[in-house]
C-alpha cells in the first residue's frame, strides 16, 4: 500500500478498513485538543517559536495549533470552529471582579476564570435556576440566533484550502449535548432531577436545544457540508464507575430528541460521519448511541469501569469507530515515564486498531500539566506500532 492522504488514510479507518497507519487528531475537535499551557511547552520542547494562542475554546483553554506543530506531527484532521459561546471573542469580553475573570455567554451562563492559578473557567451562574421549571420560562427565554451567518464567516474559504490539502475536515456544534445544556443553564442539581418533577417541562426543555442544534447545522451544512467528513456533537453522560442518568431515562427523553438531529444532519450530508463525545462509563448507552445515528464513539475513557478497549472492540468494533484512548490520559500521559507511554500506547493500539475503525488521539484534551516528553513520546510510539 503506497502513502495515504490524510483525508483517505481517516476515511478507510471511517470504512473500517486498516489505512497504511494509523490516523492521527490532534485539535479537529473541541474534546481532542491541547491547552495553552501544554502547547507552548510542546512548541519549545520541539523548536517551534512561541505563539499568541487563538482559541478554539477559551472556556477550557484549548487553543487551534499553528499549521507549523500540527504538520510537525503529521496530523491528519483539521477543525472547523463556528463561532459559539466558547469561542466568540470570550477574552475580549472579560469583566474584572477582582480574584476571578468573569464572562456572560450568548446563552446567559457566567463563567469565572481565577486569576491565580487558573487553568479554565466555570460556571458559577446558571440563567434558569428557578427549583420549579415551567413551560413560560423556557418558552420567553432569550435564546441565541443558532443560525447567525456571522458563525460561518470565512469557513467554506478554509474548508476548501484543506480539502486542497488533503485533510479530513471535522465541524463542531453549537453548544455542548441536550443533557449538558440543561446542566448549564438550570444547575446540576436541578438538571439532574427535573425529569421526574417536571416532566414535561423537561421535555419541551430538551426539544428546544434541539431545535436549536437543527436550525444550526441547516445553516453550517447548507455553506460547507459538502466540504465537511464528520460532525461533532457531544453529551456527557458517564463518570468513571457508572452513569448520571439511567439508561431508561435516556431512552425516554433524551433519545428521541438525539435521534432526529441525527437524521438532520445525515438527511442534510448523507456522506458524513456523526462523531459523538460522551466521557466516563457510557458501554450500557451504547446499543442506544448505534440505534440513534453515531458512528464515531469519542473518547474511549479506558480507564472506566466497563471500558477496557479489548472488549469494547469486540463487542462493537463491527458498528463504531473508536476515535481516541490511544493513551491514559489522567495519569500515564501527565505522571508516567516516557516509557510507560510508549508501553500504554503499543498495548491501546494492540486493542482497538485491527480491522480499522480507529483514530489516535488521547482520552481527552491535553491539559497543561501533561510534560511536552511524554507528549513527544507518545507520538513517537504511535509512529512505531501504527505504521501496518
Amino acid at each position: 500500500m503506497g502513502e495515504m492522504t490524510s483525508r483517505e488514510r481517516i476515511l478507510a479507518a471511517l470504512n473500517h478498513r486498516e489505512p497504511d497507519h494509523i490516523p492521527y487528531d490532534l485539535a479537529g475537535t473541541h474534546v481532542t485538543g491541547i491547552t495553552n499551557g501544554a502547547y507552548q511547552k510542546l512548541r519549545s520542547y520541539v523548536g517551534l517559536p512561541k505563539e499568541e494562542p487563538r482559541w478554539l475554546d477559551a472556556i477550557q483553554q484549548v487553543v487551534i495549533p499553528g499549521e507549523d506543530l500540527l504538520d510537525h506531527f503529521k496530523v491528519d484532521t483539521r477543525g472547523l470552529y463556528p463561532l459559539c459561546a466558547h469561542n466568540w471573542d470570550v477574552m475580549n469580553k472579560l469583566v474584572d471582579s477582582g480574584t476571578n475573570w468573569k464572562y456572560r455567554d450568548e446563552w446567559g451562563c457566567v463563567h469565572d476564570f481565577p486569576k491565580t492559578n487558573g487553568h479554565w473557567f466555570s460556571i458559577t451562574q446558571h440563567p434558569l435556576p428557578s427549583e420549579i421549571l415551567e413551560n413560560a420560562a423556557i418558552d420567553n427565554y432569550r435564546w441565541p440566533v443558532a443560525n447567525d451567518p456571522q458563525r460561518f464567516a470565512g469557513l467554506r474559504q478554509r474548508a476548501q484550502e484543506l480539502r486542497a490539502k488533503g485533510k479530513a475536515v471535522l465541524i463542531k456544534s453549537l453548544c455542548a449535548g441536550l443533557f449538558e445544556m440543561s446542566q448549564r443553564l438550570r444547575g446540576m442539581e436541578n438538571a439532574l432531577i427535573d425529569s421526574a418533577l417536571f416532566p414535561e417541562e423537561t421535555d419541551r426543555l430538551y426539544g428546544k436545544i434541539a431545535d436549536l442544534k437543527i436550525a444550526y447545522w441547516d445553516a453550517a451544512l447548507a455553506q460547507i457540508g459538502d466540504l465537511v467528513d464528520i460532525v461533532v456533537e457531544s453529551d456527557d453522560y458517564g463518570t468513571q464507575q457508572s452513569q448520571l442518568i439511567s439508561v431508561e431515562q435516556f431512552r425516554a427523553i433524551l433519545l428521541p430528541h438525539w435521534r432526529r438531529v441525527i437524521a438532520f444532519i445525515k438527511s442534510r450530508s448523507p456522506h458524513v460521519k456523526f462523531f459523538f463525545h460522551s466521557c466516563g462509563n457510557v458501554r450500557p448507552f451504547l446499543p442506544d448511541f448505534i440505534a440513534m445515528g453515531v458512528d464515531i464513539l469519542n473518547p474511549v475513557h479506558i480507564t472506566a469501569v466497563g471500558m477496557e478497549p479489548a472488549a469494547l472492540k469486540r463487542d462493537f468494533g463491527s458498528e463504531l469507530i473508536f476515535w481516541g484512548g490511544g493513551v491514559e490520559t489522567q495519569s500515564v500521559l501527565p505522571y508516567g515515564t516516557p516509557q510507560e507511554v510508549r508501553d500504554n500506547v503499543r498495548r491501546n493500539i494492540e486493542a482497538l486498531a485491527p480491522g480499522g475503525g480507529f483514530v489516535f488521539n488521547t482520552v481527552h484534551n491535553i491539559q497543561s500539566e501533561i510534560p511536552p516528553e511524554n507528549i513527544v513520546a507518545m507520538w513517537e510510539a504511535l509512529q512505531e506500532y501504527g505504521h501496518k
